[in-house]
Order: structure tokens, then sequence, then C-alpha cells
């Protein structure tokens, strides 16, 4: 009998299912979109209810589709895995699993005074030293404290262990197990302000600076071992491990099997963001990037280097739903190669104010250069080019920090199949771009992480596994070919245009 890893990959704007064979050869998918709340100017939120129904209806369907139209049987299931938008903060009752306000998304900057104040304490170096992280409200801390001093009550209930935090993946867990799991794994937990890095437990001090009770945590678990086993959801058997756990960003660095010191990928979602294995050693970095957890698996601990780009696939989106300037995702492309050039025009995504390196969460987007000739295929151009500017200024950090040199990059996510982005991000950066034929490398290292916590496989093993189903030769591969003069000039034009956003 077959047995099958089902992956849960749930994003920022909707959730994806995807069920593997033991040869990683994909044999189900699935996805639901959910809807966006933005109750304020900067606040983005969740309806957690909304998040599980879109993860049930992706499951149905990916489960579906991989039994030929009938549902898998329970001993065919063998771990499900699962990875997640990081730092979008849940707060639930233990007793109910009811959830007791909107998720706060990763996106949502209403924390941005709270983390000035923080700053003006004079705390930034000892969260800096502890988590690896900036103050930034990107995180999740300052999101739960907000949400202990906004919701009436919730800080006695927390005090009195009737309260659980969770960012999704510990939210999915909880639903998945009926409650009967409390976790999340370390990858998750170091994206939170209050998990020191090198101590790997929740850091009593920083807990008592943001004023949360440590009895609402989860526990902290590796990234693969199994968690606990569903039960009472509807379309799976009881029974099915929950064995694998990482952020979106690291599952992606593990199923882009970055697994040696130096290897780095990019994942291009709504967001774009860029990890540089950096294995046992926790790079400090000097450059405006963050050290980050990769995994943990047993006592097995990989560290990475970070940069997050707040905006990019969502800058497709509003080009689309904000604009009208293109009907679906995909035209983008054409209408950019219509035009030579941009035309002189920069676009700076800073829609949500700008992440690594900068930390500016007051910068707003930016439009520059138009004049009567600018068409909205330049402006769709600059919008492609100015998405790849913001990953060159992530490699540059990234060099200097960690004094490594990139032979090539591993690309992955919905924006990273536009080829004309591509080839501008190989110009840009000098270095061979590798795109995999399967773009969702998030899905795939969850379902890795999976099969390996369930023993499907053993971790010698995976690295044969994964090229056996990546294969070389459908891998796209992009070559730098932009002479370094008018590379330069993008430069010199991206840097002006950023000091102004």
């Amino acid at each position: 009998m077959s047995r099958f890893i089902v992956a849960i990959d749930q994003g920022t704007t909707g959730s994806t299912a995807l069920v593997f064979d033991e040869k990683l050869t994909l044999r189900g998918r699935g996805y639901r979109e959910f809807q966006q709340h933005f109750p304020e100017p900067g606040q983005v939120e969740h309806d957690p209810e909304q998040i599980w129904q879109s993860v049930l209806g992706a499951l149905a369907d990916a489960i579906h589709g991989a039994g030929n139209g009938g549902n898998l049987e329970a001993a065919e299931i063998a771990a499900i895995g699962i990875t997640n938008q990081r730092e979008t903060t849940l707060v639930w009752e233990r007793a109910t699993g009811k959830p007791l306000h909107r998720a706060i998304v990763w996106q949502d900057r209403r924390t941005a005074d709270a983390c000035a104040k923080l700053k003006a304490a004079g705390l930034e170096d000892e969260f800096r030293q502890k988590t690896g992280l900036v103050l930034d409200p990107y995180f999740s801390g300052t999101k739960l404290a907000w949400l202990l001093e906004h919701i009436d009550g919730l800080r006695a209930r927390a005090e009195r262990g009737e309260i659980c935090f969770g960012t999704v993946d510990s939210y999915l867990v909880w639903r998945l197990t009926g409650g009967r799991a409390h976790i999340t794994d370390a990858s998750n937990a170091s994206r939170t302000l209050l998990y020191d890095l090198h101590e790997l437990r929740w850091s009593e001090a920083l807990c008592a600076h943001l004023g949360v009770p440590r009895q609402m945590l989860p526990e902290v678990r590796p990234s693969a071992e199994i968690y606990g086993q569903t039960r009472d959801v509807a379309g799976l058997p009881d029974g099915v491990p929950v064995a694998g756990i990482a952020g979106d960003q690291q599952a992606a660095l593990f199923g882009q099997a970055c697994f040696g010191v130096g290897d780095a990928k990019c994942t291009y979602g709504t967001g774009a963001i860029l990890l540089l294995n950096t294995g046992e050693r926790a790079v400090p970095s000097t450059h405006g990037l963050i050290t980050t957890i990769g995994w943990k698996i047993g006592d097995e601990v990989v560290y990475a280097l970070e940069g997050s780009t707040f905006i990019a696939g969502a800058m497709v989106q509003w080009l689309r739903d904000g604009l009208g300037i293109i009907q679906t995702a995909r035209e983008i492309e054409e209408l950019a190669r219509s035009v030579p050039d941009s035309g002189g025009v920069v676009v700076v995504p800073a829609l949500a104010g700008l992440g690594a390196p900068h930390w500016r969460p007051e910068a707003r987007g930016l439009i520059t250069g138009l004049t009567r000739g600018t068409t909205k295929a330049h402006l769709a151009r600059a919008v492609l080019e100015g998405i790849a500017l913001q990953i060159a200024d992530l490699i540059s950090a990234m060099r200097a920090d960690s004094g490594l040199s990139l032979a090539s990059l591993k690309v992955d996510g919905g924006a990273a199949a536009n080829d004309l982005l591509m080839q501008f991000e190989a110009d840009l950066l000098g270095v061979e771009i590798a795109r995999p034929a399967m773009v969702e490398a998030t899905a795939l290292g969850a379902a890795m992480l999976g099969g390996l916590g369930a023993g499907v496989w053993k971790r010698a093993e995976l690295p044969k596994v994964w090229q056996a189903a990546a294969g070389s030769g459908a891998v796209r591969r992009f070559q730098p070919q932009m002479q370094r003069a008018e590379v330069d000039r993008h430069l010199r034009s991206w840097r002006s245009a950023v000091e102004r956003a």
C-alpha cells in the first residue's frame, strides 16, 4: 500500500494542501482563499475560523484528488506536515478553542508606537541579542501585548492559564488534534520576540518586558516529530500523525534542500524573503538582517540569516485590484515585456513600510520618474524591477554579515514563475538563479519534515529523495546578462528613491 504525506501550507491570502507520495511526487492539490480584514489604516486581520475552514476545504480537495475520486484511508496517510504564515498572532480559550479576537497578521503595523517606546527604554539591544530580531511591528510579541491590553479581562484570564497564544501553526495543531496539543516548533517560536534562540527557551525577561504571562505560551518542540494525532477533523480520519512544523520561510529553505552552510533561497510570495543557512552558528547581523532558527531536528539546530521584504507579489495584486491595470497576476509579465525598460520609472513597494535591511515602518510606497510618456507597461515593468531591487539590498547585506559569496540563489513562490523578474534578479545579483519545476517549496518542506517526523524517511535519506524528486533537468536557470554599468545605474536610481519613500 502506498503511503502519503499531507502538507498544509497556510498562507497570508489562502490555504494550500498538497499530497505527496513517499517519492515526493505530487499526487493531490487543493487551495482556498479567505477574506482579508483592514479595520484601520495599517491594520490587517484574519478571522481564525475562516482560516480553519479554508484549510478544511483545501484538505478535502487535495485528499479527494490523491484518492482518484475517493478519500484516502487513515492507513494510507503517514503524516501531516504544517507550514504557516509565521508572525500572525492568535489567542483562544483553552477550554473551548474559541478565538477571542481576529488574528493580527504579520503585515499589521499597529504596534509601531509600542516598538518605538521599547527602543526609547533602551531595550532594543537586549531583544536583538536574545532573539536575533529587531523591534518591529512585524513580529508577534508586540501584537500579543496589544491584545492583552485591548481585550477586557484577557490578561487576568491568561495569568490563570485559561488562554492560549499561538502563531498559526499552533492554532492548526490545536484544531487538528481536538485541543490536545498546544505546541509550536523552534522556527516559529524564534519569530515571537519572546524566545531566546541561544538558550532555546522562552525568555522570562522578554516576557516581562512585554507583559506576557508565561502560562499562555505553547510548548516548543522540534520541527520533526509526532506532536499528536488527528481527532474529529472533517474530511480526515482519526489517528493521522501530525509530525512536522516549520514557519513558511524555514520550510522553503528545507524544501529547497538548502542543507549546507552557505545555501540560500528566496521565496517570492506576498512578500519576498531571503534565507541563508549558517549552520550551527547563529550569526549576528550588523547590516539590518535578522538571525533566526531554520529548523531543529532532534538535538541539531540549524540557524539562518534572513532578510524580509513586506511587499512583493502583493504589489502585483495591487496593480490588479487597486488600479485595475491588469485583470490577472499572470498578465503582468506580457505587459512589462511590451516595453524595453521602465522608461525611468522607479517603484518602491513600501505599501506596508520597509522591512530589511532598512526597517522603516513609517515608509510608504513611492513611484518616481513619471513623464507624459509613461504608460501602464512602464509601471508594470517598474513594479517587477522594484521587487527585484529589494532583494539586491538583502543580498548585499547578507554578504557583508556572513562573509559568504553566493554561487547561486534558489527561488520559489508564486512570483518566481515570472521569467522577466527572475532574469532581472540574476542580472542585479550577478549570480545564477535556479528555479525548480515545483515552486511551492514551502509545502514541499512541510511534507519532508512531516515524513521525517513520522519515520517515512531517515534524515540521511532526504537529500537523495529530494534530488530524485527534483531532477536536475527540471530546474530552470537564469544567468546574469546585464552589463555592470547598467546594473549600477539601476541601483543608484533605486537607492535615491528609497531615501524618499
